[in-house]
């Protein structure tokens, strides 16, 4: 102790060093350590040094934990994310501004800023934060895509022999326009709303809506395929990059079984099949998983709501008070589950959509005829409602496509949609005083003559289903088809605008026409040019090309705007009030259907691919090797 009050006595340290000469000691030290350590992690990738001593990068935060598919036969629980999205509100109070918030085909209507530049995007991918790659977590399946492809009959894309003709030729110039048009919307998506569910025009910003249980994007999703069939190369990478980067499924919301299957899932195995990319498979197995809940019910039919979070499902609140799932809903599965399973060696998704056509096979039918409203709790019908429109039209359209996917095997389909089209003609069909033929809608046995334009995909469905029909009613059915297009066409030709309303009738001398206000609105629905392109790959009769083309003027007409595409309120009005909304399957399937009708027949060839009803293309499952490959 006395040591220490010295002055300028200064104790050495133990290793012989006084205060100075120790600082010194470290300060060369730390520099040491700092340039060895330094080196270590500028070494490239490969050196042997950085591989002993960094651990490897096995998976990224954000990749939704990819690899675990394969580690059970059936579905584990549902991922539990942080933050729970608001509720799916009832018809009507998803855009109180909005008409577009009624009810979306088959079920009810589907439902800001621009991202950074693309060089984030890039740097982003880099930096491997988020990105879902195909290297990085995989789920293992025996499919095999180059063999897939050799058995097509047709190129994706067409054979094309006459390119070096087609420039001069009016069919190009009209094809290429509806390019311009894609491209259009695509880009003012991208400009505004980039990320967001749907893009709004008018205000140039994004709309998310409650119908997806929190996932984002849905433009993106329903867009890839149209990209891609247009040879729009560019967006297209954009739109896989977001998919990459951005599009996550670690959500909390409740969610549309239906509209997610149709958009989401629909969307990314059509991309996964056009492309052979797995980031788009992968994704669609991951949110076929978190579907699975809805089907926890007494009968395995499905309810229309499941949450992301808890795993619960329930049936929407206007259907019979919560109490009912809507048959195109439940009907609206088949196509899709078939090929999760294919693509994944998971049988639980063939096994669930399987199991709701055992129920449908054996439940009596009033007239043979399949009311919207069925109790995934009794099994039984909760009300005589039949429409081939909304609530009811899908369930049809996937009886006739299961049957052509399954390269004509699935013969249970076959029966049940012959038998179903035939219970329609009897009760449902009929013909104008001024000539018209249209398909009604029964209410335990009172027709209301009207007809919405969600059920005008029915004379497209008919005419497809004509070839494997009874010998002495395919001429029949394709007649039938037939007039029921010119029933949709005539809907259009007599508004202002040349665009059809939501609904018209057929009662006190007036003929398709609405006849109220509140179903004279235009929501860039696509059902009447799918039957024009069905109805002309069919015939190739040219008045389907001209009344595309009236179709296409009169949207560049009155719905195009200076940021997108919006549907309109009013039909009967040359003024037009833009409704704000792009909506998605006006670049998934309206534009889409424009384009393949002036295409040719071996572009996306009905011999090799059926569309799910929103116009998503699935491969036929040819199980032999004669097709001349898929280019």
């Amino acid at each position: 102790m006395l040591v220490r009050k010295v002055p300028g006595f200064v104790p050495a340290s133990p290793w012989g060093l006084r205060l100075p000469q120790k600082f010194v000691f470290l300060l060369f030290l730390s520099g040491l350590v700092t340039l060895c350590f330094g080196a270590l992690f500028l070494l490239p990738n490969s050196s042997r040094l950085k591989r002993l001593f960094l651990a490897p990068r096995t998976q990224q935060p954000g990749l939704e934990a990819v690899a675990q598919v394969a580690s059970h036969p059936r579905a584990r629980g549902q991922e539990s994310p942080p933050n729970p999205a608001p509720a799916a509100p009832a018809p009507g109070k998803d855009d109180p501004g909005s008409q577009a918030s009624s009810r979306r085909r088959k079920g009810w209507l589907r439902r800001t800023h621009p991202t950074g530049p693309r060089e984030e995007a890039t740097a982003a991918r880099g930096g491997g934060a988020t990105a879902l790659r195909p290297q990085e977590g995989s789920v293992p399946s025996g499919f095999d895509f180059k063999a897939f492809r050799s058995r097509l009959r047709h190129p994706v894309l067409g054979t094309r022999t006459d390119r070096s003709k087609e420039p001069q030729s009016l069919v190009h110039t009209q094809r290429e326009k509806i390019k311009e048009m894609m491209q259009f919307a695509w880009q003012s998506y991208k400009r505004y709303a980039m990320g967001k569910n749907e893009l709004r025009p008018l205000t140039r910003d994004g709309y998310e809506g409650n119908m997806f249980g929190g996932l984002s994007g849905a433009t993106v999703i329903d867009s890839l395929d149209t990209l891609y069939l247009m040879e729009l190369k560019e967006e297209f990478q954009e739109a896989k990059a977001w998919v990459e980067e951005s599009f996550h499924l670690n959500v909390s919301g409740e969610a549309s079984l239906f509209e997610v299957n149709i958009r989401y899932i629909g969307g990314l195995l059509s991309a996964f099949y056009l492309t052979g990319d797995e980031v788009f498979r992968i994704k669609a197995i991951k949110l076929g998983e978190k579907l699975l809940p809805a089907f926890d019910t007494p009968t395995g039919i499905p309810k229309g709501v499941v949450n992301f979070k808890s795993g619960s499902n329930r049936s929407w609140g206007w259907a019979m008070a919560g109490s009912s799932s809507i048959l195109a809903e439940f009907g609206s599965l088949h196509l899709e589950f078939l090929h999760l399973t294919q693509l994944s060696g998971n049988q639980v998704f063939a096994e669930k959509v399987r199991n709701i056509r055992k129920v449908l096979r054996e439940i009596d039918k009033p007239f043979g005829l399949y009311p919207n409203f069925l109790s995934p709790v009794s099994g039984n019908w909760m009300q005589h409602h039949v429409s081939v429109g909304g609530l009811g039209d899908s369930f049809y359209e996937y009886l006739i496509k299961s049957w052509l996917m399954s390269a004509k095997t699935d013969m249970e389909a076959k029966d049940m949609y012959y038998e179903a089209l035939e219970a329609i003609e009897t009760h449902l069909v009929n013909v104008s005083p001024g000539g018209l033929t249209y398909i009604a809608e029964w209410r335990g046995g009172i027709l209301d003559h009207k007809m919405g334009h969600l059920a005008c995909f029915s004379g497209g469905m008919i005419a497809l289903g004509a070839e494997d029909a009874k010998e002495e009613k395919r001429a029949h059915y394709r007649e039938l088809a037939a007039q029921i297009t010119k029933t949709c066409h005539e809907s259009y030709a007599r508004s202002d605008t040349k665009l059809g309303p939501e609904a018209f009738w057929f009662n006190s001398g007036r003929e398709a026409v609405a006849t109220q206000t509140s179903e004279s609105y235009y929501i860039l629905r696509p059902e009447v040019v799918e039957s024009y392109m069905y109805l002309w790959r069919q015939t190739h009769d040219p008045i389907y090309r001209e009344w595309g083309w009236e179709a296409v003027m009169a949207l560049e007409k009155y719905c195009r705007t200076e940021a997108g595409f919006s549907g309109i309120q009013d039909v009967y009005s040359k003024v037009p009030n833009h409704d704000n909304r792009q909506q998605t399957f006006f670049l998934a399937e309206t534009l889409k259907y424009l384009y393949l009708l002036f295409s040719e027949d071996d572009m996306l060839s009905l011999e090799d691919w059926v569309f799910n009803t929103e116009a998503h293309p699935l491969p036929v499952n040819h199980s032999d090797s004669s097709g001349r490959g898929g280019g």
